[in-house]
């Protein structure tokens, strides 16, 4: 049954309807909800008591409740948010103060209130009114079964997460023990902008990206990130712990940026959560704690929320201090996704002497993503086109970079510059075929979202250098989760491009390709990336990560036979006849690159 849009229990609303007659007034009937249950200001106007009387005297129809995931809003079945407030209680909490700072419809409140028999305030928070009400609702309902359990304040408020003043609630509350419990929105602020949702937060840089990173995607975030982190930033000296229901991105970034923040936390802690289970998703969450007002740690112990061994934390804690454990987080100011595995091949981890690059973005694949039938080029619109050779190259994917070797495509593209910038007008003159082509669709182009083709030459690319151009590459793909390098040769005499999904190095001498290939495939370099990528990653593999192996330490480490065994198994499969010969020269490349001397691109 529903009242205010909000599922009420039967005995829940026997107990309004017998208590809330149609003379009770308005303060009387607050104080009688707020001494019965501890709520505070149930009723906010004396109109929401008199629809309210009204409300439970009729017969309900019952309304199905409206879908709110594409608003991030997973709701916190009972069992698992019991679940959560164990693990706190074994860990000795005893919070005085309880916020829960997107309370939706309440099991979070209900777990601590079974849970934390010391608690003499409790806040909830909420912009979504039906869910106000069955939250207090749901409050009734519990001390109605449990009569003898103990009443704190409860405050359930009617606000905006990004509204409500928790800087006066934690000075209202400086010497108390705190506990801030819940369950933010798993979304990111572009995703409620395009909904055009009133519940962001004001527009401001919080993580100080420069503006070329704002404008390529590193702006947007994760609205239960920006929550979390003004909650800690707010109660880091005050006494208590922090426990929330977040993605697994937003955890890791947390911990990556305490480098910088060196918020006052500390026994930070990931522990799983079975997403398909619980709600029914497909997403990588976790449930986040850490201590409050403690020096800062910089590392996050993984766990498991089912393993019971994991729930009394003091003594787990104890127990695998000499156990293998799995640990993220900053080692010498370096971060890692495998803090015990990183200590082996912690050698590498440097910065690469080639500069790693992105292959080519345009944006528009349905104009300048080519297949070839019959001898012919169709356009992903199923057209047949005639174009001039020379601006079109082979095409790999990432889908493409399973294969050890590559020297054929089965994509083509259209290169329209060697360097970002470059003028066009050139292929108006030169390349009439594919000038007209081109131009045709002019307002595919025209429709590029993405800003950094704003102010630029027509049927602009990015994404192309020099190094586009080099005749032999070696790749990796940034979104398959295969610690796997592939050696790509020419196509017909002409470098093979790769999209912006693969990362590249590029050479003009094969042996030196072949020489990295091997190196990046050796069993240290595999080790290495596995301790420091995160699966969960949209892109396992960044620029970033791959320009963390160093190369000449990477040289060093491995034995000449290792080496050898690699070249002749690459020799015998692909009928090369390479040597060795030019190591030292390769080694020699790399060393004045490393001290700034020259560079290879």
């Amino acid at each position: 049954m529903q009242i205010f849009e909000g599922n009420i229990t039967h005995s829940a609303l026997d107990y309004l309807k017998s208590n809330l007659k149609e003379d009770i007034c308005f303060k009387e009937a607050n104080n009688l909800l707020f001494n019965s249950f501890g709520i505070v200001d149930f009723f906010e106007t004396e109109e929401e008591l008199k629809n309210l009387i009204i409300a439970i005297s009729e017969s309900q129809n019952i309304v199905s409740e409206p879908d709110r995931t594409e608003y991030g809003d997973f709701q916190t079945n009972l069992n698992l948010a019991n679940n959560v407030a164990k693990i706190l209680a074994n860990k000795s909490s005893l919070p005085q103060i309880i916020i829960e700072p997107t309370c939706g419809k309440g099991n979070f409140i209900l777990a601590s209130l079974q849970q934390f028999q010391n608690a003499e305030k409790i806040y909830g928070i909420e912009i979504y009114k039906p869910y106000v009400w069955e939250c207090k609702f749901n409050i009734i309902d519990f001390y109605l079964q449990n009569s003898k359990e103990n009443k704190p304040v409860i405050s359930i408020i009617h606000s905006s997460v990004f509204d409500y003043n928790f800087k006066q609630l934690a000075k209202e509350n400086r010497d108390k023990e705190i506990l801030i419990i819940g369950n933010p929105p798993w979304v990111t602020n572009s995703q409620l902008g395009s909904l055009n949702s009133s519940n962001l937060p004001k527009k401001r840089n919080f993580k100080n990206h420069n503006g070329l990173d704002a404008i390529t995607g590193k702006g947007n975030f994760d609205i239960a990130e920006f929550i979390t982190i003004n909650l800690i930033e707010t109660f880091q000296k005050m006494k208590g712990q922090i426990a929330l229901l977040v993605k697994n991105s937003v955890i890791k970034n947390i911990v990556y940026e305490q480098e910088n923040n060196k918020f006052g936390i500390s026994e930070i802690e990931r522990y799983y959560i079975d997403c398909k289970k619980e709600f029914n998703v497909s997403v990588e969450a976790s449930l986040f704690t850490c201590k409050l007002n403690t020096e800062p740690e910089f590392e996050c112990e993984e766990l498991n929320l089912y393993n019971s061994k994991n729930t009394d934390r003091t003594k787990a804690r104890s127990k695998r201090r000499f156990e293998e454990r799995k640990r993220f987080g900053w080692i010498k100011r370096k971060f890692v996704s495998n803090i015990d595995a990183y200590f082996s091949n912690q050698q590498i981890d440097g910065v690469c002497p080639f500069e790693w690059r992105q292959g080519i973005k345009h944006d528009c694949s349905s104009i300048m993503e080519l297949d070839k039938v019959n001898g012919h080029f169709v356009n992903g619109l199923k057209d047949e086109i005639k174009l001039e050779n020379d601006l079109v190259y082979g095409l790999l994917k990432s889908s493409d970079l399973k294969n050890t070797v590559i020297s054929e495509s089965r994509k083509f593209t259209i290169v329209t510059q060697k360097k970002v910038g470059q003028e066009t007008n050139y292929i108006k003159y030169d390349y009439p075929k594919t000038y007209e082509y081109l131009t045709e669709h002019q307002e595919v182009f025209n429709g590029r979202k993405s800003s950094i083709y704003n102010n630029k030459p027509p049927f602009s690319i990015f994404g192309v250098g020099d190094y586009s151009f080099k005749p032999y590459k070696v790749a990796i793909s940034g979104l398959y989760k295969t610690f796997h390098f592939t050696l790509v040769l020419p196509q017909n005499e002409k470098p093979l491009m790769l999209d912006d999904t693969c990362y590249l190095l590029g050479f003009d001498n094969l042996e030196f390709a072949v020489y990295t290939f091997l190196l990046l495939n050796s069993e240290t370099n595999v080790q290495f990336l596995q301790s420091i990528t995160f699966s969960d990653a949209k892109r396992t593999f960044t620029k970033d990560v791959l320009m963390r192996i160093d190369l000449l330490k990477l040289a060093e480490n491995i034995e000449n036979s290792v080496l050898q065994t690699g070249l002749n198994e690459i020799n015998e499969t692909y009928n090369f006849n390479l040597t060795l010969n030019l190591w030292e020269d390769f080694i020699e490349e790399m060393q004045p690159i490393k001290s700034g001397q020259m560079q290879l691109f």
